[in-house]
């Protein structure tokens, strides 16, 4: 992570569900106190939860006291004389208050015994709390839009894991790099994007390589407040501009897809992390070791006999790291793919999403490793984030690698492959599965805006030709001749606008809620699907960019189903394959 934007503001990821640990107020209903008293060790929400529990001993005990009043009304109703039976009746009340104080003093001890107990997670739940380091989500404002919810009111959610290749501190210093990288901003060497749909039924892993040439939006430092320009470079680079915010919006601004989070992790993060979850299984093909050789400097050290192996700690950061012995960076992202597919089946055959000792150690690990988006800057919160993977089957988590060219003017860099990268893009904006399989939830049928449309001849529309996108001259005339579609329709305030705006899908966007009404009303006229509708504070009224999707013709074109990029040009391994193994460079073999 960029230190100048995060470091020491504190919030990471992975830690024990708060509802299986007792640090959710209000987790249990009533009637439940029991189940919560069971649960006295765990932080947070269970002090308050274990208060109410812990005080049904004083209850009981105030219960006491009212049988020893009932016993004296009885004794003071005995008849005069029967001194006897007043005497039995003393040393009965003697008996039962002597019974009730031994209760209530129990009762009272259990009290404070449970309470401070509590307490204790309590403090540790604020322990963990105060390991988190965090920063602020994003950099740059792209407009990428958060999907809309299912039929079922689901939504799909999408968290950014960044790799940082700093060596600013003695550990990372030691696991990897030269003295002379001390000092200088790390960069984001590993990028995935972590998309779980909107059921929870299905998830894929989406990795960028790191030298992807990409257009970088202009951020700001939100530490700093230093500005950086926008600007065409490696994705990598995005780290140095703004923390993982920038790194957040490049994603945004080549995606469009909304994401929620982003978390972060050093090499000692990494290693920490990997001893938390313990081993995991890889495999090669021939026996490997990624060193140093005449013909290329560097290495991770990874030393491996052919077959699997078990692997954590630094080890796994070895793994982890290898590039040159896996033949290339696209190599090194499918052996990360392994061992977090292998990582996932390990913890869901070991139940460690609900064995509390192994979370607390998860938690004490991660909430030292990691760094994260501020919004998710809570112990309860980073783990009930983790646990959004605990439901999706094995063989419906799909780990792949961009769709990618060579970069014409530098053949050590690469490209997003036209048409197959934007593929994978529109699937996840639409929490479309990227496994080839068929979706596990409906879509929400699309309902007009609250905001009632003006009539169409009140409604001024611009529209733009955008046509000129992907490497195409635009389509002349194309705004004015769809302008003309409109004021036929009765859209008489339809105007053509010279503004050059290009871009592959054709958008209407709205500057506010108040004339949502009448963007849509427009894309009905046209056509147009709802899903195209797109608030904007760049527009100052409703305006129509005629994209590259719809470059000739009246009547807007409908898109065929979107098929998943082929496993051949994404490198794709399933969850439950169980068989992946590597291959390994022959000049890294041994």
């Amino acid at each position: 992570m960029a230190q100048n934007s995060v470091r020491g503001e504190g919030t990471r990821e992975g830690v024990p569900h708060a509802r299986e640990l007792g640090w959710d107020d209000g987790l249990y209903g009533e009637g439940e106190a029991g189940a919560s008293a069971g649960r006295t060790t765990s932080p947070d929400g269970q002090a308050q939860q274990d208060g109410p529990s812990a005080q049904d001993g004083p209850g009981r005990q105030g219960g006491g006291e009212q049988d020893d009043t009932e016993q004296q009304t009885d004794a003071d109703a005995a008849p005069e004389g029967s001194g006897g039976g007043h005497r039995r009746a003393g040393a009965r009340r003697r008996g039962k208050r002597g019974k009730h104080r031994i209760l209530r003093w129990t009762a009272i001890s259990l009290s404070v015994l449970i309470l401070g107990t509590a307490g204790a997670g309590y403090l540790y739940y604020e322990h963990l709390n105060g390991n988190i380091r965090k920063g602020k989500r994003t950099s740059s404002e792209t407009g990428a839009q958060k999907s809309k919810p299912n039929a079922a009111g689901q939504t799909p959610l999408n968290v950014l894991l960044i790799g940082s290749d700093s060596r600013n501190t003695a550990e990372n210093l030691e696991l990897g790099g030269h003295k002379a990288s001390v000092g200088a901003p790390p960069l984001a060497d590993v990028q995935m994007l972590l998309h779980v749909s909107a059921d929870r039924k299905n998830a894929s892993v989406v990795s960028i390589p790191r030298d992807t040439r990409v257009d970088i939006p202009a951020c700001e430092d939100p530490k700093s407040k230093e500005k950086y320009r926008a600007k065409r470079g490696l994705i990598n680079e995005t780290l140095q501009r703004g923390g993982p915010g920038c790194t957040l919006a490049t994603w945004e601004l080549l995606t469009d897809v909304y994401i929620d989070h982003w978390m972060m992790v050093d090499f000692a993060g990494v290693v920490d992390i990997a001893d938390a979850v313990g081993g995991a299984e890889v495999c090669v093909r021939d026996n490997v070791w990624d060193r140093d050789l005449r013909t290329g400097k560097g290495g991770s050290g990874l030393k491996l006999t052919e077959g699997t192996h078990e692997v954590q700690g630094v080890d796994a950061l070895k793994w982890l790291r290898t590039r040159k012995a896996f033949g290339s960076d696209f190599g090194r992202s499918k052996a990360q793919h392994m061992y977090m597919n292998s990582v996932i089946r390990n913890l869901k055959s070991q139940n460690a999403f609900t064995d509390t000792g192994r979370l607390m150690d998860l938690a004490e690990k991660s909430t030292k490793a990691l760094q994260v988006s501020e919004e998710i800057g809570t112990v309860k919160k980073l783990y009930d984030l983790s646990m959004q993977l605990a439901d999706v089957p094995t063989d419906r988590i799909a780990m792949l690698t961009m769709p990618r060219i060579d970069d014409p003017s530098d053949k050590d860099r690469v490209l997003p492959m036209p048409g197959e990268a934007d593929k994978l893009w529109k699937l996840l904006r639409e929490d479309t599965p990227v496994d080839g399989k068929a979706p596990t939830s409906k879509p929400k049928a699309p309902t007009a805006p609250k905001d009632p449309a003006a009539a169409p001849a009140e409604i001024g529309v611009m529209v733009r030709n955008g046509t000129g996108a992907g490497g195409q001259a635009p389509t002349p005339k194309r705004a004015s001749t769809v302008a003309g579609l409109l004021v036929d329709k009765g859209f008489t305030g339809a105007k053509s606008d010279t503004t050059q705006q290009s871009q592959e899908r054709t958008q209407i966007l709205y500057p506010s809620a108040d004339l949502e009404g009448d963007a849509y009303a427009v894309a009905k006229a046209l056509g147009v699907p709802a899903s195209a509708l797109k608030k904007s504070t760049g527009v100052s009224g409703v305006t129509l960019v005629v994209g590259a999707d719809w470059r000739t013709g009246d009547a807007f074109p409908k898109a065929p189903p979107v098929k998943a990029p082929s496993k051949e040009v994404t490198d794709t391994v399933m969850g439950d394959d169980k068989g992946a193994c590597m291959d390994i460079y022959k000049p890294y073999r041994f």
